[in-house]
C-alpha cells in the first residue's frame, strides 16, 4: 500500500511523498465490584499522505484501504498542497539522516489472553485491592488491557520500513470510606511483554493501600517548604521541560527556555540521556516519525542543556538539523549520579510536602510560571506525618527544575521518561 501511495503521488505531479500505514487490535476488560462492566475490542486502521510540490505541502488521511479511497486520499493531498503558500521550511528529512539499520528492540509480544482470562485477572485484581483493608468501600474497577499493532512509513527518498509493537496493562482503582471521609487511588502497571508487568495481586494491593492512606486528610496552613514529587508524577515535570526545549515551542517563541543550548537548567549534578534502543522500551524506536535515525544522547550533561528536540520542520526553523525526535523523545532516563532510596529522600527532605497526585492544569509554557492543585501527605523529621489535600503547590519551572537537589532510585516505567522522586528544594504551599 504504501509503494502503491508513493507510486500515486509521483504520477500526480508531487515532487516529494511520505505516507504511514497501520493496523492494530485491542482488548479492554473492566470489572467492578466483582462484576464485568465493559468489555471492548477495537481494531483501528489508518494511513496518512503528506505531498510536496515543491515547498507547498498537503496532508491527508483515511482509514479506508480501498483502492478508492487509497487514490482519492493521494488526490486531496495533492490538491490541497496546490492551493497552500509555499514554505522554506517543508520538505522530506534530509536522505543521509535516514536509517540504514534495522536492529530488533523487541518491541512486539502478543498476549493470548482470553476475554474469560481478562475477567478472571482483573476479579483477582480487585479481590486483593478490597483485601486489603474493610475501609474499601467501593470500587472504579480493575482493567486488564492489551494491545498490538504494526506500521509501515515510506518516502519518495527510497526509505520504507515498520514493525510490530505491542503494549499490554493491568489497573486498578478503589474508594477507601471513614465516617464522612472518601478517598480514592490507583495505582497500574504497562509494559510491552506482559511477563514483565507487575503481578496482578500487586497492583491490587498497592491500589488499596494507597486509598486507605489517604483517609483523614487535612489541609495546610500556607507555607515555603521543600517538595517531594513521587515518582509517578515526577516524569511530568521533565516533561514540562521536554516541552519547553522542543522544535514547535522554540520556534513559536512559546517557551521558558529559549536559546538555552549550554545554559545550565537543571542542579549541576543532573544528567538526562536519551537512549532510543532499549530493548522492549516503551519509547523505544530505529527511526522516527520521518524515517531520521535516533541515536543515544546526552540531552542534560551536569545540568546544562546540550541538545533540543527536534523534526526536520522545526530545525530548519531554527537554522539548525533534526534531532531524530519527529513524534517526541525517545526513553529519556533522569539520574544524578547518587539516587536514594525513598526513605532517605524524606529524611534529606526532613519537612515538607510529599506529592502523589497533581490536580488540574496550571502551566504557563512562555514564563514557566507552575501552580497545580495536589494531594498527598506532609513530612515532618523525615516521617510520614499524615495525608493532605485541598492545596496548591506554586513555584516557576526554571527555578523548580534548577532546584533539583535529589534523586530517588524509585524508577517507575510507564512511557518515554523515566525517573525516581524528586526533591525540590523550595516551593511555595497554598492552603487555609
Amino acid at each position: 500500500m504504501a509503494t502503491d501511495i508513493l507510486n500515486c503521488a509521483k504520477k500526480g505531479g508531487a515532487s516529494g511523498c511520505e505516507t504511514e500505514v497501520s493496523d492494530g487490535f485491542g482488548q479492554n476488560v473492566t470489572v467492578r465490584k466483582g462484576e464485568v462492566e465493559t468489555i471492548e475490542y477495537n481494531r483501528d486502521k489508518g494511513l496518512s499522505v503528506t505531498v510536496y510540490i515543491g515547498k507547498r505541502r498537503g496532508h491527508a488521511s483515511t482509514s479506508d484501504f480501498s483502492q478508492q479511497a487509497v487514490d482519492d486520499t493521494v488526490a486531496a493531498a495533492l490538491s490541497i498542497a496546490k492551493y497552500t503558500a509555499e514554505d522554506d521550511c517543508a520538505g522530506l528529512a534530509d536522505a543521509d539522516l535516514l536509517a540504514r539499520d534495522f536492529p530488533d528492540l523487541d518491541l512486539h509480544y502478543p498476549w493470548d489472553l482470553s476475554v474469560e482470562e481478562a475477567i478472571q485477572f482483573a476479579q483477582a485484581c480487585e479481590a486483593a485491592a478490597f483485601k486489603v483493608d474493610k475501609r474499601i468501600v467501593n470500587s472504579e474497577g480493575a482493567c486488564i488491557s492489551l494491545s498490538e499493532s504494526h506500521f509501515i512509513y515510506a518516502n519518495s527518498s527510497g526509505f520504507m520500513s515498520g514493525y510490530p509493537t505491542s503494549r499490554h496493562g493491568i489497573s486498578c482503582a478503589v474508594i477507601a470510606g471513614q465516617n464522612d471521609n472518601m478517598q480514592r487511588d490507583y495505582w497500574y502497571s504497562v509494559a510491552r511483554d506482559a511477563n514483565d508487568l507487575e503481578t496482578i495481586e500487586h497492583v491490587g494491593k498497592k491500589a488499596g493501600m494507597r486509598s486507605v492512606a489517604r483517609l483523614g486528610a487535612k489541609k495546610l496552613t500556607t507555607c515555603e517548604v521543600p517538595v517531594l514529587f513521587e515518582a509517578p508524577v515526577a516524569s511530568g515535570l521533565i516533561g514540562h521541560f521536554v516541552s519547553a526545549i522542543s522544535g514547535s515551542s522554540l520556534y513559536r517563541k512559546s517557551s521558558f527556555l529559549l536559546d538555552s543550548i549550554g545554559k545550565e537548567v537543571f542542579a549541576p549534578d543532573i544528567q538526562i540521556h536519551e537512549i532510543p534502543h532499549i530493548k522492549k522500551g516503551l519509547a523505544s524506536s530505529i527511526f522516527d516519525d520521518e524515517g531520521v535515525a535516533t541515536n543515544e544522547r546526552k540531552v542534560i550533561e551536569n545540568g546544562k542543556v546540550q541538545g533540543y528536540f527536534l523534526g526536520s520542520y522545526s530545525a530548519r526553523k531554527l537554522g539548525m538539523r533534526t534531532s531524530g525526535n519527529a513524534g517526541g523523545n525517545h526513553n529519556l532516563i533522569i539520574s544524578n549520579g547518587a539516587p536514594l532510596e525513598f526513605s532517605t529522600l524524606l529524611k534529606k527532605m526532613d519537612k515538607g510536602l510529599l506529592v502523589t497526585e497533581l490536580l488540574g492544569h496550571g502551566i504557563n509554557p512562555v514564563t514557566g510560571d507552575y501552580s497545580r492543585g495536589v494531594a498527598g501527605y506532609w513530612v515532618e523529621r523525615g516521617e510520614v506525618c499524615y495525608p493532605v489535600e485541598e492545596i496548591t503547590i506554586a513555584g516557576n519551572l526554571k527555578d523548580m527544575l534548577h532546584g533539583i537537589s535529589a534523586v530517588g532510585n524509585d524508577v517507575v516505567v510507564r512511557g518515554s521518561k523515566q525517573c525516581g522522586s524528586l526533591l525540590i528544594n523550595q516551593m511555595i504551599v497554598a492552603g487555609t
